[in-house]
Order: structure tokens, then sequence, then C-alpha cells
């Protein structure tokens, strides 16, 4: 009777010897299977680009497109707020090209269908990747899918391949007393879609790949409908489906007296890379307003200074200094003791027009900068450029963030807009607002430059942002002449930024 007791003991002892094994075989085999399986999906995977590498869409080429960034896993598009020629000798240094083209901007190759992880880009054209460069922190902007920034480069090697990419050719429209334009699906005959005709064909839409506030200017100037206050790339009065396409590639100047003066791709080679139904429209107002830039004040208050980095880390923050100036901080421990050579200068801008100027930003958009104690309703605002006779910028610098208020105003008009206590920005009819020289930002940085005969170039809304009448007296254009003890500005006239 004993001999069952025994041999189930001795089987008990069996089996907790052989389950740990066979535990311990199946974790095995299931680690063995998750890494086979792992390394057969890698194995049919693209590899995840290296952060900060860039492509270009929408372009007819591989060297031309709406420039694209990789970062945080995530491809995304690059605003195009301070986008110029130093940005795209950057960027077509990167792609491997050897050369710049032109720079493109309001989604001049197709609406950005990406997030915008760059903004208010700030390169001195040496740097060997975009993300070397300055700029508003990842993700941080105030852009919208029309506003990417582009780049063609030059590409040698397009010459030897067998399907040659035709450059896109820019024409005016050959027009007689029967080509016709109008705004169509709008709720007033100041809203709609720009439909035209031409020589008496069907009436069809215009490509809103590139179309801004310039286009829309002398659209709504051709129908007597006043000035544009948006420019718009939609669907939303009807798109390509209420009428097909029969122009890309509008260029205006602005300041041409008809719609059909401006240029155009011509009709037989429609490009229109964005969406597909989206197509320019406009809003057109009656009331403007519109802002003169004092270049007399310019010349009276210009003036050198020097200041120790110790006293512009507000103004460093803001990107208001040369590029040599963060060099010097990230390289010198004690960067706070060196000198930077200023030249400054008094902004005073005045609204001469027959409505307020107002930010495109809303208010509770707006952003509080801790240095000066109030709210900026525009990110760029004024550009200060200087060049030499090559007409190369050899100095720049920006008023990155603005608050816009009534400075000084006419006789019987009282001030409506001010900065203080998160009151409402502006530039009422008949006022001005004014930057003075002692505020931060309020000069352009020229440690590195060479004594010398130069034009300096200030410019306010030179990037079209906010609609005006005109902008072709947004800017002063003035000769430099800088020595070793002084610098005088004189010889100053309006322009277009």
């Amino acid at each position: 009777m004993c001999q069952p007791k025994i041999l189930i003991v001795q089987l008990h002892y069996v089996l907790l010897f052989l389950i740990p094994q066979v535990t311990v075989d199946a974790v095995r085999t299931y680690e063995e299977a998750k890494r086979l399986r792992e390394s057969l999906v890698n194995s049919m995977l693209k590899p995840l680009p290296k952060d900060g590498k860039i492509r270009l869409v929408g372009g007819e080429s591989e060297s031309e497109g709406n420039v694209e960034i990789f970062h945080d896993r995530k491809w995304g598009s690059i605003c195009d707020d301070e986008w110029d020629s130093n940005e795209g000798i950057v960027a077509c240094r990167q792609l491997g090209y050897p050369g710049l083209v032109k720079v493109t901007h309001n989604s001049y190759f197709g609406s950005a269908s990406k997030k915008f992880w760059m903004d208010n880009m700030l390169c001195d054209g040496t740097e060997s990747k975009l993300k070397n460069c300055r700029f508003d922190d990842w993700g941080r902007h105030d852009c919208n899918a029309s506003e990417a920034a582009g780049i063609v480069c030059t590409n040698p090697s397009a010459q030897n391949v067998t399907k040659k990419i035709r450059p896109r050719k820019k024409i005016h429209l050959i027009r007689n007393k029967n080509s016709q334009l109008r705004l169509t699906g709008g709720n007033s005959i100041y809203e709609g879609q720009v439909e035209l005709r031409i020589n008496g064909s069907s009436w069809g839409s215009i490509c809103g790949d590139g179309w801004s506030l310039l286009e829309a200017n002398v659209v709504c100037r051709s129908l007597r409908l006043g000035y544009a206050s948006a420019a718009v790339q939609t669907e939303y009065f009807g798109g390509a489906k209420l009428s097909k396409l029969m122009l890309s590639g509008s260029e205006c100047r602005g300041n041409e007296s008809s719609f059909f003066d401006c240029m155009f791709d011509e009709p037989r080679d429609i490009k229109c890379p964005g969406p597909t139904n989206h197509v320019a429209a406009v809003v057109c107002s009656e009331k403007m307003s519109d802002l003169i830039f004092d270049h007399l004040g310019l010349e009276q208050t210009a003036h050198l200074e020097d200041r120790s980095l110790y006293y512009l880390q507000c103004a460093m923050e803001e990107n208001c200094l040369a590029s040599q100036a963060y060099v010097v901080r990230k390289e010198n421990p004690n960067w706070h003791y060196e000198t930077r050579r200023l030249l400054k200068f008094t902004a005073k801008v005045v609204n001469t027009g027959t409505d307020d100027f107002r930010s495109y930003i809303p208010k509770h958009l707006w952003e509080w900068h801790s240095c000066h104690m109030h709210y900026h309703s525009m990110e760029v605002f004024a550009v200060f450029n200087i060049f030499n006779d090559k007409n190369e910028t050899v100095a720049e610098g920006h008023k990155a963030s603005f608050c816009l208020e009534d400075n000084q105003c006419l006789p019987n008009v009282k001030p409506k807009y001010a900065c203080a206590n998160f009151g409402d920005q502006g530039i009422s009819v008949n006022c001005s607002d004014i930057y003075r020289f002692n505020i931060d930002c309020q000069w352009i940085d020229i440690t590195e430059l060479e004594v010398g005969t130069y034009t300096i170039k200030i410019a306010v809304n030179a990037e079209f942002k906010v609609p005006e009448q005109t902008f072709e007296n947004n800017a002063a254009v003035c000769t430099l002449l800088y020595t070793e003890t002084y610098a005088r500005v004189f010889n100053c006239h309006l322009e277009r930024p």
C-alpha cells in the first residue's frame, strides 16, 4: 500500500523540475519569436530620416518646390516670414545643389499640407543645414497654409536627362474688348472667387497657388471695388468645380491698373500643384489703411552707439543682433563683456488711409514679452537692411515683434489704441506709431561692417501681411555713410519693400 504514495511523491518532484524548464523554454521561444517579428518588420520599413533633413514638394522637378523639414518623427512646412536668399542658399546647399535660382513665397508650389515647424528664419548664408539657423522655436508660428516657403535650386544634372523640364514661361495675356473679370459665389459683390474670360471664351477660375494681397488688390481695383482686405486660396465660393481652371502662376506688382496687365503662366501650360479644388478668391473693401514711413525722421535720428552684450540680452531673445553675436555668446564664457556697434534710429509710421491699421493676428494669440512688459500683436512688422554696391545684403535687422499704438495724432483726432493693460492695438487714421531709437531692436547691428558708403532700406509691413491701399510707400531707401567715428543717413526716398 505504500508504493503508490512513493510513486506520487516521486512524480511530484519530477513535475517540480520539469515545469520550470518548460516555462523557461516557452519564454525563450516567445522572446525569439518577438525578436524575429521585429527584425522582419524593420527590414520591410524604411528607416526614419534624420532630424533636420529637408525635402522639396510640389515642384515639377526635383530641384524646386516648397521646403519641408523633418522633426520629432514628422515632416512639416516652413513659413515664408523673412524667407529670403540667405535661407534659400542654405536649403539648396543642404540638398546638394550648387546654387539658388530664387526663393518663393505664398505657397507658390501648393498649399502647405503639413504643420509648420519653422517661422521667422534668420540664416547668414554660411550654415550647412537649415536647422542650424536661428528661428522661432520648433512648431511656434503664426502662419496659415498659404504661407509655405519654397525654393528653386540650380540643377546642372537636369541638362543631361533625357526628359527635360520645360521652365515656366511668364506672359502678358493677349486680350480684346471681350475679355472680362468678375467675382462669383460670394454673399455680396465685394467677395467671391476670381473668374475671367479671354477674348470671348467661357468663364474660368485661377489657380490659388502663390495668390497674395498684391494680386488681390489689382483685382479689386480692376472691378472698382476699392481695395483687397483678404486674398484667399479656397474652395469656399465654389472652387474649380464651379468653373474650370483657366490660368496659373499669377504675378502682380500690385500697382497695375488692370488685372490683365499682370504676368501669368501660358494658358496652355497650367500648373496648380495645390489642392485641386482651391482657386484664387478675394474680399474687397471701400475703406483701407495706408502706412507711410517717416524718412525725414530717419535722417534726423540715425546715430552710432557701442553697447555691451550684457545690456542686450532681451534683444538677443528677439534675434535683433548679427549672427556673430550669437557665436560669441556660444564660444566665449565672458561674452557679456563683449561690445556691439549699433546703428540706431527712430521709426515713425503714419496711417494716411481711410481705415485703421490692425494686426492680422487675433488678440487671444498675442504674445506677452516679459522684457518689454506688454503684448506683441505682430511677429514681424519692420525689416532693416544694408546693401553694398552689388545690392548684396551686408547687415540686417528686424523689429521682431511690435506693439501697435497711437503715439501721436493730428489735432481733433483722439487716440484709441494703446499697448498697456492688454489694450487693443492698431494705428488709427491720421495717427502715428513711433518706435524711438532708445527702444530694443530699433537698430541694425553693424559691428562686422567695414567703413564705406552703402544703401540702407527700412520697410514696414514688408511681407504684405496686412492689407493696405498701396505698398509703394512702405519703405525708406537712403544712402548710408559709415566712418570709424560716425554714421550719416541721407538722400532718402519712399518706395515699395
